[in-house]
């Protein structure tokens, strides 16, 4: 299964573009969505705890069935003045 995923801030500079498709095996979770993605970008383990993720625009919490087509929002922490 395919999922669309969009990077933004840090994160984005991290893996260098701001979005993607990512291959994931069928069932997967944000688990295996997070497993996946740091195989391809090992920097990007601190965020893993770090960020929120959002899933077809909802914010989702522990580890959460993902869909053929959904899109992955991964949305770093925040700092600001």
């Amino acid at each position: 299964m395919k999922v669309h995923v969009k990077f933004f801030a840090m994160v984005r500079e991290k893996v260098g573009q701001d979005e993607m498709e990512l291959e994931l095996p069928p069932h997967s979770t944000t688990r295996h969505f997070w497993e996946t993605l740091l195989r391809r970008y090992p920097t990007l383990e601190p965020y893993q705890h770090q960020s929120r993720l959002a899933v077809n625009r909802t914010y989702i919490q522990g580890d959460y069935p993902l869909s053929d087509g959904d899109e992955i929002t991964i949305i770093p922490p925040v700092s600001g003045g």
